[in-house]
C-alpha cells in the first residue's frame, strides 16, 4: 500500500511494450462495484475471495504487468499463484515512507480511511511487519525509495533482461 505499484507497473508495461492491468480495477470492472463499496457493503473476507478469483483468471493471459493491492499476496495461496503466473517484484519501502505517501494520497483506501496520522503510522508499521514474510517470497526485491520512478523502472528492466 503506497509503494507506487500502479504507477511503476504502468511505466514498466509501457517500457516493455506489453499490457498493464491493475487488479483492483479488474475487480471493479468485473463486479461493477468499487473496492471501497465492496468493503462497505460486504467485508474484507468477501473482497479477498473476489480478488483471488480475478487473480486466477490471469493464468489465461500472456505478457503483461499486473499491479496488485498490498494485501493480495497475503491471503489464501495468492503469493504462490502470483509466482506461478510470472516474475514477481516487491517494491520495498520503509513503513514511515509508506505512511507519508498514504497520508498525502488522493486515493481513498478502505483499510486506512479515518485514521489519524499517528494511527496511520502505527497501522502501516504493524501491517508491513505481518505482510513482509509474504512480500519476501517475491522473485525480485527492489528498493523503492532510493531512485525516482523512471530510474526504478529502468532498474527493473535491467534486472528482468538479465533473467531472460
Amino acid at each position: 500500500m503506497g509503494a507506487g505499484k500502479s504507477v511503476i507497473g504502468r511505466r514498466l508495461a509501457k517500457s516493455l511494450n506489453i499490457s498493464f492491468y491493475d487488479l483492483d480495477e479488474e475487480i471493479e470492472s468485473r463486479y461493477k462495484m468499487s473496492v471501497t463499496s465492496i468493503f462497505q457493503k460486504y467485508d474484507e473476507a468477501c473482497f479477498r475471495k473476489l480478488e483471488t478469483t480475478v487473480l486466477e483468471s490471469f493464468s489465461e493471459k500472456d505478457n503483461y504487468v499486473l499491479s496488485c493491492g498490498g494485501g493480495t499476496p497475503c491471503f489464501g495461496n495468492n503469493m504462490a499463484l502470483l509466482n506461478s503466473l510470472g516474475t514477481t517484484i516487491y517494491i520495498k519501502l520503509p513503513a514511515e515512507k509508506l505512511a507519508g505517501r498514504i497520508a498525502n494520497s488522493f486515493h481513498k483506501r478502505p483499510l486506512t480511511e479515518g485514521k489519524s496520522e499517528a494511527e496511520l503510522a502505527s497501522y502501516v508499521r504493524e501491517t508491513l511487519n505481518v505482510r513482509e514474510p509474504f512480500y519476501s517470497m517475491a522473485q525480485i526485491t527492489v528498493a523503492g525509495s532510493e531512485t525516482d520512478k523512471d530510474e526504478l523502472v529502468e532498474k527493473i528492466v535491467r534486472i528482468l533482461n538479465k533473467e531472460i
